[in-house]
């Protein structure tokens, strides 16, 4: 692949050598955790396409849509609204987080026990190894995290950056706050593509997300059927796929690999032998290349059937109301429909523990295992809520705190397989 993008990436001001050497790495870790699976769905040949030129094919595709006059606005976080870039003629795309190359680089501003995530998007910048960052016009942060907040202040010195202040709690007053960001970002996004939001092209844009989630809606549902038709592994990597392919494209190929989940469902074809250890994950996101714990946990007699987090259900389980007629119609239903999404950040959450409860009924699951990056406060501190939420519904559940490095991985292993063996 580098002899055909090199001079893309060299124009996009890459580190050319480390950056060969992160898609050596990356590609031996795809194939060590994907290509090793038994019984995978035809359709998941265009995720293994996608991931092949995951900083190739998109890149060229964003560079072209740069050089006919679009704007990229990249995101690292479900809480920015992607329907009102699309309206305006824009491309949202989510950016590199989920791996420790570029951690040296981050450490020289950040402190060392910041968490992986941030360490991730920083270290990616600093060491010039995301094509996705240096092809964006605008990147857009956003108030979760003590941390982000901080380090965005830094991350701003090299990237155009724009936050958008989210409550912390959900009063009356605290969604006033949200609908008044909802406004500001609308105009923020109209100044940089300079095309204005209209009730059509934000009604098509609407339509075009809520079409993407009910696909993924569909995964979900087709994922809760006894035996699992499709691993864990692989949902997520579809998960993770949909934060930057083209929309149009993504949600018809995840429709037709639902269709042939469907065929599986009605044959009875599962991925795993009968009788598997059902489990959930619930927590902090995973960005790729974050794939860490759903192989070790695959790799100890369990399959994982759902995922709690903003790369799986927080990101999905809502859609945005679409009757509205005019722009402040649905602007109005864009706030209603983010300020929905059950973050850490909020308190105090008991959504989001009433949400874990019943999405872990509804698999059928034995058990969840509770995803938390070392340092990070907000889901670190709610595992307590959410393990005293799980034990009163008769739910085992497993904390592990980790971050993006593999010295601790036959250490999470021996865990994880006590936690299968006690849930049989």
């Amino acid at each position: 692949m580098s002899n055909a993008y090199d001079a893309m990436w060299e124009k996009l001001n890459l580190d050319l050598e480390a950056h060969e050497g992160l898609l050596g790495v990356l590609g031996q870790f795809y194939g060590d955790i994907y290509m090793s699976q038994q019984g995978r769905l035809k359709g998941m040949e265009y995720m293994d396409f996608v991931l092949s030129e995951v900083h190739g094919l998109r890149i060229k595709e964003l560079q072209d849509a740069k050089a006919s006059g679009r704007k990229v606005i990249g995101t690292f976080c479900v809480f920015v609204p992607e329907e009102l870039v699309l309206a305006a003629g824009g491309i949202q795309v989510g950016l590199c987080a989920g791996a420790e190359i570029g951690k040296t680089e981050a450490e020289k501003v950040l402190p060392r026990n910041t968490c992986a995530l941030i360490k991730s998007f920083v270290g990616f910048k600093l060491a010039r190894l995301c094509p996705y960052i240096e092809s964006c016009d605008l990147i857009v942060g956003e108030t979760t995290c003590d941390g982000k907040k901080k380090a965005y202040e830094i991350f701003a010195d090299y990237a155009p950056l724009y936050v958008m202040e989210v409550p912390q709690m959900k009063t009356a007053s605290d969604r006033a706050l949200w609908k008044s960001e909802v406004l500001r970002y609308k105009e923020k996004v109209e100044e940089i593509t300079g095309n204005k939001i209209t009730a059509a092209g934000l009604k098509d844009a609407i339509h075009l997300v809520n079409e993407r989630r009910r696909v993924l809606q569909r995964l979900n549902r087709l994922r809760a059927a006894v035996p699992s038709p499709i691993s864990g592994r692989d949902a997520l990597l579809i998960n993770q796929i949909s934060f930057y392919d083209d929309p149009v494209r993504f949600t018809t190929k995840i429709g037709e690999l639902c269709n042939e989940l469907e065929e599986r469902v009605k044959s009875g074809t599962g991925v795993a032998p009968e009788g598997t250890v059902r489990l959930m994950l619930s927590g902090c996101p995973m960005a790729v290349p974050n794939w860490k714990l759903p192989y070790i946990v695959e790799s100890s007699g369990a399959i994982i059937v759902g995922e709690e987090s903003c790369i799986g259900t927080r990101n999905t389980r809502d859609l945005t109301e679409e009757a509205g007629g005019t722009v402040d119609e649905m602007l109005e239903a864009l706030a209603d429909r983010y300020m929905k999404i059950d973050c850490a950040c909020f308190t105090p959450n008991t959504e989001r523990l009433e949400n874990i409860v019943e999405m872990a009924r509804g698999l059928n699951v034995k058990g969840v295992i509770h995803y938390g990056l070392s340092f990070c406060q907000p889901y670190l501190m709610e595992a307590y809520k959410v393990e005293k939420a799980l034990n009163k519904a008769g739910i085992p559940m497993l904390s592990i705190e980790t971050d993006y490095s593999m010295e601790d991985v036959e250490q999470l292993k021996t865990r994880v397989e006590a936690f299968v063996e006690m849930t049989r």
